[in-house]
């Protein structure tokens, strides 16, 4: 019997399918000697679709490399395909090796008018990984740890390194701690690099102990607009090779990046560390809206008005789980900036992307925004190749749309959205009825049942020897924030023109409001100050804070004390307005219940007048300086204006000076010492990074699928409990379980800094998970807050308690929820604070995709409701115990199947298993995705069997993993492979997954 190292591989891997002969092979310092049969070599230089590699030359002479050429193919099918179906045409014959990716996969791309209403599977390889730092650090956490326990399973820790592009922008950790200064920038980088100096040397680490790994320092901007001006690709020429650029993040807004014609889109932390290993993704095929644009904007409509309206629209179509591609007449009307915002608000209608294709305003952009003019010139030249591009110049062939939608630009209206959901749009003109109405409303999205009496309420005090007063609507927070908005040069610009010309009116923000401008990157800050508008913001109060995600992220730092006492005191439905995506309650700031997502321009005239309880059109926004009345026309700027100003200041010097030196860093980065070493140095007592215990005493053999017996009900929720109910990013608030594990460990309450950036300690997350503070759970009978009932006993206690108790009891416990579960930002944290909760499923009426994606990776049972029912319909308290039967074989487990919940108090209903894919079943089985990984690149492996047994390639089944492998079997020179010697010993070496 023998053995044989892995360099055995290597050194036949050019050999043909079948070899037999001599050799000397080495086993560390032990040479072998014999012969050996090697099948199934998989040949390197093979590639399924080699045929239509095809050159693509270049003006004049040479060529700027070689593709898969599409129109190659002769399928008349390709030419009726949405153009970003052919994105992930062109990836699947790219990496196809008839095992990852197969030509069975391939031909479903080509079928898709057929094949996606099936909803079949396909597997998908993205050009590259984008990470912020909320997201990133428990990434880079999670692939330290993977390295260890790769290193503790006897295999070699640098096999953990991401084999695509990975750029990680720091841009979550900054608040709004210091506001109206001219000296807030620098302050609030002071405070911010104080409480995440050990986050920051971390990142700071992973960027040189992994490889392919870029990480953008603090201070630069916000991770979806660097992306566009800097990171975009548009079409990558690696080694030779040009493919269509394609991203996925670990931030739901990823899609902005579609509006720039590259492929992308937010998944869970835990799957875009597979996709950085260089596993494929396996996805649903989806089906494609096609929305058809026409006409203009009107005169003073914004692209924030329109994505607003978009949304309502898409949300209202259903496109969950689906693409968008936008096309048209009217695209030609849309500046590359406006496209962004409304791909961008993806999550917010639902769909996995608004793709916007690559035509001429594409190629203006790039060229605005600093790329060389070979590089355009490569990028135009290979789209059209491959027919990716669209040229509104020739006519244009039909496309093959799942469904279809249409709007005129011309009947967009000016609008904002709120108070508590994204895809709630008010118009302008509309929004003062629309106000009261909430005050009267019941409590829920669209009501705060003020009582009548109540409504009039004044709340009177003094801000810093000034008198000032409250009303229910009075705006507290003005924030112009966000890549949403801050990446388009008219609604900034045009925000700035309000500034100024209400200055010049006399009109003035009230002091009390906290103000802020949280750029996306250091080229807004040149342009507003090349159009000079930046110094009427300032008069405004809207200085400069930081350049990162601020107020929409829930960054918005403390209201001053006179403010907040005069809210909670008086219960004051206090408003927040900013230029954000997001306005969930409880996100923005825990004193704002009522939060509106408008334009820059309409965050500035909403800070002028105090208050959303407010008829532009009829009430006047204040007094001028010359005694009269100022109406919002007043000051409202003209789409010529704006057009105007835009022209003379946005520069392409600017974007080039700006990104040249965007990984130079800053003073406070460059001097964080950080160690040298490929394995990270664990500190048990620091509270930012902690080894997380997911792979502690893991072994080769995967534990296998399970049921659920008996188990409590957690928490039982309504509709719509977003990520950050489920895993807030905001405050820890100072009787949470998160603040007296702090307190424990010595760290002041000035110092617990928020969620998001804890992110990197599974100590403190697990605490705050369902720690938000406007969390609704029906167990508490309408209290709100974090808490909930110890079935058991009857106790009311913090969540992270409850779930403590009954896992130091040995009870698994559920979540019941409804609809839109885990909509929102992709927080892979919302799985994994669950998953070290004890929650072993979640059975909901319906899923917000990257969230149940997220579950699967953690090894946490998604389950649906059956269309019509819930847990109010069949009578479900919460109070009951669950056992759900699931068979303890994966093999006898299908995507989709129908299973029995049933309940101790004799109640039975059918659920659907929200395992999707054949993939997710694998990660399942093995507990999760990235122990699923880790077995799959630990080590190879040997096994018995008869040679007879083995096929020339042979998908081999070894506890739970799929893969391809070399057979390699050895003898001494004195045997023979023959009938007389059945069993030999073979070496199995794993060429793919």
């Amino acid at each position: 019997m023998f053995s044989c190292f892995v360099s055995l591989w290597l050194n036949l891997i050019k050999s043909l399918s079948f070899v037999d002969g001599c050799g000397i092979f080495c086993l560390g310092d032990k040479k072998i000697i014999g012969k050996a049969i090697v099948c199934s070599v998989f040949n390197a230089s093979e590639h399924a679709f080699k045929e239509i590699l095809t050159s693509l030359p270049k003006p004049g002479c040479g060529e700027f490399g070689k593709f898969y050429s599409l129109p190659a193919l002769n399928d008349p099918r390709i030419d009726r395909l949405p153009y970003s179906i052919r994105i992930l045409l062109e990836s699947a014959i790219r990496n196809c090796d008839n095992f990852q990716v197969t030509k069975e996969d391939v031909e479903k791309i080509i079928d898709w008018e057929n094949t996606s209403p099936k909803l079949v599977e396909i597997p998908f390889k993205p050009a590259r990984v984008l990470l912020q730092d909320f997201t990133g650090v428990p990434a880079v956490v999670d692939l330290a740890c993977m390295r260890d326990a790769m290193k503790n399973l006897g295999s070699d820790p640098q096999k953990i390194n991401p084999l695509v592009p990975v750029d990680l922008v720091i841009d979550h950790s900054v608040q709004v701690d210091v506001a109206r200064s001219e000296n807030a920038v620098q302050l609030n980088m002071e405070l911010e690099f104080q409480r995440n100096k050990e986050r920051f040397a971390f990142l700071k680490w992973g960027s040189s102990a992994f490889h392919n790994m870029l990480v953008v320092p603090p201070g630069s901007g916000i991770v979806h607009q660097v992306n566009l001006e800097y990171l975009g690709r548009v079409v990558f020429n690696t080694d030779g090779i040009l493919y269509p650029d394609s991203v996925v993040g670990t931030d739901s807004h990823t899609t902005m990046i579609d509006g720039l014609g590259v492929a992308g889109w937010g998944v869970g932390g835990i799957e875009a560390e597979a996709a950085m290993l260089g596993q494929p993704m396996s996805m649903v095929l989806p089906g494609v809206v096609g929305f058809k644009l026409t006409g203009k904007l009107c005169d003073g409509v914004t692209a924030t008005d329109l994505v607003l309206t978009v949304t309502q629209m898409l949300r209202k179509h259903g496109v969950v789980g689906k693409f968008v591609e936008f096309y048209g007449e009217g695209m030609g009307k849309l500046s590359l900036a406006d496209r962004a915002t409304i791909a961008n608000m993806s999550p917010e209608y639902g769909a996995t992307m608004g793709f916007f294709p690559v035509d001429h305003v594409t190629l203006q952009y790039l060229k605005l925004t600093g790329r060389s003019d070979e590089t355009v010139s490569m990028i135009e030249a290979y789209l059209r190749a491959n027919k990716m591009f669209v040229d509104y110049n020739e006519p244009q062939q039909d496309k093959a749309y799942s469904s279809y939608l249409q709007l005129d630009l011309a009947e967009v209206e000016p609008c904002i959205s709120g108070p508590k959901r994204p895809h709630d749009r008010v118009t302008l003109k509309n929004m003062k009825a629309d106000w009261h109405a909430c005050l009267d409303n019941q409590a829920g999205f669209k009501g705060f049942a003020v009582p009548k009496q109540e409504k009039e309420k004044v709340a009177k005090f003094s801000f810093h020897g000034q008198p000032a007063e409250l009303k229910h609507g009075s705006v507290v927070i003005a924030a112009i924030t966000s890549c949403t908005n801050t990446s388009n040069p008219s609604v900034m610009l045009g925000a700035g023109l309000v500034a100024k010309k209400a200055c010049d009116l006399g009109l003035e923000v009230k002091p009390w409001i906290k103000t802020s401008l949280a750029p996306g990157s250091g080229v807004v800050t040149k342009y507003l100050l090349q159009s000079g508008l930046q110094k009427y913001l300032n008069q405004q109060g809207f200085q400069i804070v930081g350049y990162g995600c601020t107020t929409c992220i829930g960054n918005s730092g403390d209201l001053d004390e006179s403010v907040a006492n005069a809210i909670t005191e008086n219960d004051i439905i206090a408003s927040a307005v900013l230029s954000g995506n997001r306005n969930f309650e409880g996100r923005v700031h825990p004193l704002t219940r009522a939060n509106y997502l408008a334009s820059p321009p309409l965050v500035v005239a909403y800070a002028l007048a105090g208050t959303v309880d407010i008829d532009f059109d009829k009430e006047p926004i204040g007094t001028g300086k010359d005694g009269k009345s100022v109406y919002f026309r007043d000051i409202w700027p003209s789409n010529e204006e704006i057009a105007e100003v835009v022209q003379s200041s946005v520069l392409p010097d600017m974007f080039k000076g700006t990104y040249e030196a965007i990984t130079k860093g800053n003073p406070m980065w460059n001097q964080l010492s950080v160690p040298t070493s490929t394995l990270y140095s664990w500190d048990p007592n620091s509270t930012y990074i902690h080894e997380p215990p997911y792979f502690k005493d893991m072994t080769m053999e995967p534990p296998g699928p399970f049921g659920v017996k008996d188990a409590y009900c957690l928490l039982n929720f309504g509709d719509s409990i977003t990520t950050d109910h489920i895993s807030p990013a905001g405050n820890i608030n100072k009787d949470s379980p998160a603040a007296k594990y702090l307190l424990e460990r010595g760290v002041d309450r000035k110092d617990f800094n928020s969620y998001g950036s804890r992110r990197g300690n599974d100590e403190v997350m697990a605490r705050g998970t369902f720690a938000n503070i406007r969390l609704v759970n029906k167990l508490l009978n309408g209290e709100v807050g974090p808490k909930t009932v110890h079935i058991p006993t009857g106790e009311k206690l913090d969540v992270f308690d409850a779930a403590m108790r009954y896992k130091s009891a040995g009870y698994n416990t559920i979540v019941l929820a409804g609809a839109e579960y885990g909509s929102g930002s992709s927080r892979d944290w919302a799985a994994k604070g669950p998953k070290l909760l004890g929650v072993k499923a979640v059975i909901a009426k319906s899923f917000e995709r990257i969230h149940r994606s997220n579950l699967v990776g953690m090894g946490i049972i998604p389950l649906c409701f059956k269309a019509g029912e819930d847990a109010d319909t069949l009578g479900l308290t919460g109070k009951e115990r669950y056992t759900i039967d699931l068979p303890n074989k994966v093999s006898e487990i299908r995507p989709g199947q129908d299973i029995t919940v049933t309940t101790d108090t004799g109640k039975a209903f059918t659920c659907t298993v929200r395992f999707d894919t054949e993939v997710e079943l694998a990660y399942f089985d093995h507990g999760g995705i990235l122990q699923y990984v880790l077995r799959v690149l630990s080590t190879t492996f040997e096994v018995h069997c008869s040679k007879e047994t083995l096929p020339k390639r042979w998908l081999f089944n070894f506890k739970g993993l799929h893969a391809l492998v070399a057979i390699v079997f050895l003898w001494d020179d004195n045997t023979s492979p023959s009938n007389s010697c059945p069993n030999l010993n073979v070496i199995v070496i794993v060429i793919g997954l």
